[in-house]
């Protein structure tokens, strides 16, 4: 099958624009129920803005600091091969389409993951699956872990528990969900500066105190199992688009490929899916 960014893509594009703030940005994340949005400002595509960068910078609130500009964009007659080799060579998971400079839709890999369940691909994921793994443990308390993550730049993590069998999966989505913003209020000195002329300056307001509101994302004090999820999990002999199927039905990106007794031996990411679907399609082409 010959498909094109065109045919795949999602038309009703979820977006936000600057200026903006960070509420901005979460309501329409929640709303739409989406992880990353493309950033516009006068109809033209800046940047754009994930769960994870909200994660990385707490105490932000613009969208224009938030965002990651200059972002990696497609038209919408290229193939799905080359749309899955940028999302791989960048690191990525969506990809704006533009048409000029006006967005036109999104491709994602979650796009790309339904057709290669379409594709029908019989080799098994034994050659895509990632052996190397961050793992966390399910009392580790959850504010390390979510440093851990942030360290280790993983939007996902499988959890073992003492006897190193798997029970969980935790995700950005789920520390977000984890999380409390707190509202306070924070006090800043700032003191005449000695090349102001003097008489801008009463010896009664040689200190002005500017007080402002600060919001800042909190983990909860909470350990990981309180916030992990039940693993969708694979096994090395499954079949590529059997796996892409799972990932669509429950819309995850990650499945733990453990042994018939439940220990864990790698992960299968959406990405090594594309990875399987470029593999396969140039063999085909061959």
């Amino acid at each position: 099958m010959s498909f094109l960014v065109r045919d795949v893509m999602v038309k009703s594009v979820a977006y936000v624009a600057i200026p903006g703030n960070r509420d901005d940005v979460l309501k329409t994340l929640q709303d739409r129920k989406v992880s990353g949005l493309p950033v516009v400002k006068k109809g033209e595509v800046v940047g754009m803005i994930t769960r994870t960068d909200l994660l990385r910078n707490r105490e932000e609130d613009q969208t224009a600091l938030l965002m990651t500009r200059d972002p990696v964009v497609i038209g919408p007659e290229k193939s799905i091969v080359e749309a899955s080799e940028l999302l791989i060579r960048h690191g990525i998971k969506r990809l704006p389409v533009v048409e000029g400079k006006e967005l036109v839709g999104i491709l994602t890999v979650a796009d790309i993951i339904r057709v290669a369940e379409e594709m029908k691909i019989t080799e098994s994921i034994e050659s895509y699956l990632e052996k190397e793994t961050v793992v966390l443990w399910s009392e580790m308390p959850l504010t390390i872990a979510g440093s851990i993550m942030e360290y280790a730049a993983v939007e996902a993590c499988p959890v073992i528990d003492s006897d190193l069998k798997l029970v969980g999966i935790i995700s950005d989505r789920d520390l977000i969900k984890a999380s409390v913003i707190e509202e306070f209020v924070e006090k800043t000195d700032m003191s005449a500066d000695a090349g102001e002329d003097t008489w801008m300056w009463d010896r009664v307001m040689q200190t002005i105190s500017k007080y402002y509101s600060v919001s800042r994302i909190r983990l909860r004090n909470i350990p990981v199992r309180e916030a992990m999820v039940p693993p969708k999990t694979a096994f090395k002999n499954d079949e590529v688009s059997e796996c892409a199927a799972v990932m669509r039905k429950n819309r995850i990106d990650q499945m733990p490929v453990v042994t018939s007794s439940q220990k864990l031996m790698g992960m299968l990411k959406d990405t090594d899916i594309l990875r399987a679907l470029v593999d396969h399609c140039k063999k085909t082409v061959a």
